[in-house]
């Protein structure tokens, strides 16, 4: 159950956040790589996002029956895959023989499901930033966080700018912030759940990232009054972007790579 801060604990976590560096990300987030031109959360996808500028990705991981950490969105294989059943039920030695790219075009048939040590070898090879959503299979959210955060914390050690990890889960970011508290964490909500404040303060987050419909002028303030970053997601046309962007939104995490142009602004579409 989540705890209750004092006002003076509130306070102090607040100064905490103010006082570390500059926030590192960049505003604009390719969501899933460039998951719709290219499969999700595969290495074409964040490939494909590199060359349309973006230096930094969302990616969606979770674990094999074997505790190897691919990178997927749904709880099950078949969406994305030409695999059938849940994630957590495939070894990786079954998983890394999956057609990953075929079910988005032909162009991309034999495309492998990719592990978080790839791309965290593509990222730091590319000096791109990541933000890893914790994505667990429903049951086995607490190991999920756990290994997840022990992995990114192992992989990007020497590196100054570390993963930003987020997830919808709270069991999950809870694992992650004790596996690898130095990690900067950030909780997903698709709806403003009651006292959200209790919740990212009792798991001492760094940032919300929020569904775009409900970003008001009043939630970015009282993140921003907190000490934290405001992220909205998937802003995939131009009025919601430039509607987030007027009310100070520190970060987009969009779908549509092409539509916009991450290093100057809006592109002329």
């Amino acid at each position: 159950m989540l705890q209750a801060a004092s006002g003076s604990n509130l306070e102090n976590l607040a100064k905490i956040r103010m006082k570390q560096k500059d926030w590192p990300y960049p505003q604009w987030i390719a969501h899933r790589g460039a998951g719709l031109h290219a499969p999700e959360n595969t290495l074409a996808a964040f490939r494909y996002g590199y060359q349309a500028g973006y230096r930094m990705f969302e990616c969606d991981a979770k674990l094999t029956a074997d505790h190897q950490i691919i990178l997927l969105h749904d709880a099950t294989l078949d969406r994305t895959t030409n695999g059938t059943g849940l994630a957590s039920e495939v070894s990786w030695d079954q998983a890394q023989r999956l057609d990953a790219g075929q079910w988005h075009s032909t162009l991309y048939a034999g495309e492998p499901v990719a592990t978080l040590d790839r791309l965290n070898a593509f990222c730091q090879a590319n000096d791109c930033m990541l933000n890893i959503e914790i994505k667990p299979v429903p049951g086995h959210e607490l190991i999920t966080g756990t290994l997840i955060a022990q992995a990114a914390c192992a992989a990007w050690q020497e590196c100054e700018i570390k993963p930003l990890l987020s997830s919808f889960s709270v069991d999950a970011l809870r694992a992650a912030m004790e596996a690898a508290p130095e990690l900067a964490r950030a909780q997903l909500m698709h709806t403003l759940r009651p006292q959200w404040q209790s919740a990212v303060n009792e798991l001492q987050c760094h940032a919300l990232i929020c569904n775009h419909e409900i970003v008001s002028a009043d939630i970015v303030g009282s993140v921003h009054e907190m000490g934290m970053r405001c992220l909205s997601y998937t802003v995939n046309d131009e009025l919601t972007a430039r509607r987030l962007i007027n009310l100070g939104i520190d970060g987009l995490i969009t779908d549509e790579v092409e539509r916009f142009d991450p290093r100057n602004g809006f592109k002329s579409i």
